[in-house]
């Protein structure tokens, strides 16, 4: 089964793959089976209407209108829908009767959800306006989202080649199916909602672990390649449902015991899906069922690099970062007086601010690290999704040498907190490389302090309508020596950037051994703080966890992850 739920001309519409329906008449009548039956939900009329047709004879749809429409079961994957006569002579005005065939009874009992909360929620709640129209009230997705911005995303996740991406990020893929496979206990006989399942490689995951049912939402174009992948797999495809549709707005006909997604993006936060999963905990998650992940955490910590190159760290996460001098060095272009006969030193000014607005996408050593990481977590099971509009980060590190800080260099984990293992996802500098790399963020002056000085500030991040975040960053560095005990603030430096609109320089740190420098080790191995509105929990050094990270793959189930 595959159901659609979007938006067309501001306008609902849901749409199921169905086995077959018949006219309950003498004889009886079938819809042509030579291609795949389509029962389609909307106001295609101007009215809340079900329409059934094949997809290769549109034209010819059998319509039920919704007001009058009653459902009922014949057994687990039959049914049989009655409507009025929609004639306008109402002595010759008679009951028309379908019988719907499903595949299977997971398909009939979503049928059946959807059914019945057009009937109550779109048909009688929606406000009737003089043209006899209904309208359809907005998601709250479409609320947040800029519709561009929705487009855009939908279309670019709805290519293979950018799920292929994804799909050959090892460190990503092998990470999750040790998660969902190391804990079969919290999969067998259960039911899962994968939130964005994408290819629906999650989902077959949690299918080989021994899921009871799957439901795998997608609201972009790639749940049709996700469906031709799990009907590819029929021995674990049988257990799963593809949903196309957004979580905002799609009906499921049971609660998950268990919720898996893929919602981190760039800095964790970034594409705003974070959000979309805190949603469908709500909607969809039973109490005090499990979510893969679990949570996330932000570090920072201050790094330093030769060649005036400095890093803050983020662990969920955060580091101080960056290489002032490459954005200099691009802003010099409009330095040109005689460019062709054009002078571009009027635009200068605006393009060395514009470069030092972009957040840089990048990897970096772990030896540049000189200060312990600190940490901010965010526990997907518990936190709301309006704490996720604005995050605020506060930030303090000493110095562990003299350098100049030019910002702040970030990236985050992940935790499966299962019954049986906890994993952890990094994207850490000096782990195997991800997909999401990690981030950079430029000030604009560098800061320079001694080794034992304070610095301290603030990571204040806005979401916005672009599905991102605007970051404001401020780092100030007390003063040092005597005197220093009056308190004060000696230098202060600040940035602001769009998260949306990163500097991709895909550059990679070069090999080294852990056993060359062990204060980089040092400086990873520091105890990190859970904050969870009902209590702040310590969690111990993870020494043996990071030693892994530096000296091997974290998984060991297939040569390709080495």
């Amino acid at each position: 089964m595959e159901v659609t739920v979007g938006q067309k001309h501001k306008q609902l519409v849901v749409e199921f793959v169905v086995d077959s329906v018949s006219k309950l008449a003498s004889p009886p009548t079938k819809i042509s089976a030579s291609s795949p039956v389509v029962a389609r939900f909307g106001f295609d009329s101007g009215a809340a209407e079900l329409r059934f047709y094949a997809e290769s004879e549109p034209d010819e749809a059998i319509h039920v209108a919704l007001r009058t429409a009653q459902l009922f079961k014949l057994s687990p994957v039959q049914s049989v829908c009655i409507s009025e006569g929609s004639e306008t002579n109402k002595e010759q005005s008679y009951s028309r009767g379908l019988t719907i065939q499903f595949r299977k009874d997971e398909e009939s009992r979503a049928f059946h959800c959807a059914f019945e909360q057009w009937k109550k929620e779109v048909v009688f709640q929606g406000s009737c306006l003089q043209n006899g129209t209904f309208s359809a009230s907005k998601s709250k997705f479409d609320e947040k989202i800029e519709p561009s911005s929705a487009k855009m995303y939908f279309h670019y996740y709805g290519q293979l080649l950018h799920q292929q991406n994804m799909l050959q990020d090892y460190v990503r893929t092998g990470t999750y199916y040790a998660a969902i496979i190391e804990n079969r206990a919290d999969f067998v006989g259960r039911v899962v909602v994968d939130v964005g399942a994408g290819s629906g490689i999650l989902s077959l995951f949690a299918a080989q672990a021994g899921a009871k049912h799957v439901y795998a939402v997608e609201a972009s174009e790639m749940a049709e390649y996700a469906h031709k992948l799990i009907a590819g797999n029929p021995s674990l495809g049988e257990r799963i449902t593809v949903v196309k549709g957004k979580i905002e707005e799609v009906e499921l006909p049971e609660k998950a015991d268990i919720l898996i997604s893929e919602p981190m993006g760039t800095l964790l936060v970034n594409e705003r899906m974070l959000e979309t999963y805190v949603i469908a905990r709500d909607r969809f998650l039973v109490p005090n069922g499990k979510m893969f992940p679990t949570n996330g955490r932000v570090l920072e910590t201050v790094l330093h690099q030769l060649a005036c190159e400095i890093l803050v760290h983020i662990h969920a996460a955060i580091t101080v970062v960056i290489n002032k001098q490459q954005g200099t060095r691009k802003a010099l272009f409009w330095q040109q007086q005689d460019y062709y006969g054009v002078d571009l030193t009027p635009l200068y000014g605006s393009a060395f601010q514009g470069y030092f607005s972009q957040p840089v996408v990048d990897a970096f050593d772990p030896r540049v690290l000189v200060a312990p990481a600190i940490s901010h977590v965010i526990d997907f099971t518990s936190i709301k999704e309006e704490d996720l509009y604005e995050i605020d980060v506060p930030l303090k590190f000493i110095a562990s040498v003299g350098v100049r800080i030019h910002g702040l260099a970030c990236w985050f984990d992940v935790l499966f907190d299962g019954s049986t293992v906890q994993r952890w996802l990094t994207t850490a500098p000096g782990a195997p490389t991800t997909h999401w790399y990690q981030l950079r963020c430029i000030l604009s002056q560098p800061l320079y302090v001694m080794p034992g000085q304070e610095i301290t500030g603030q990571l204040h991040m806005i979401a916005h309508n672009a599905q991102s975040y605007t970051i404001h960053l401020t780092m100030s560095t007390k003063m040092w020596g005597p005197g220093a005990g009056q308190g004060g603030i000696l230098q202060t430096s600040s940035c602001k950037l769009d998260l949306k609109e990163p500097y991709y320089r895909m550059s990679q740190p070069q090999p080294y051994s852990n056993t060359q420098d062990q204060s980089t080790h040092n400086l990873l191995n520091t105890q990190v703080t859970w904050f969870t509105p009902q209590q702040d929990t310590q969690i111990q050094s993870r020494d043996e966890e990071l030693s892994e990270w530096m000296q091997e793959p974290s998984l060991n189930f297939d040569p390709e992850l080495h």
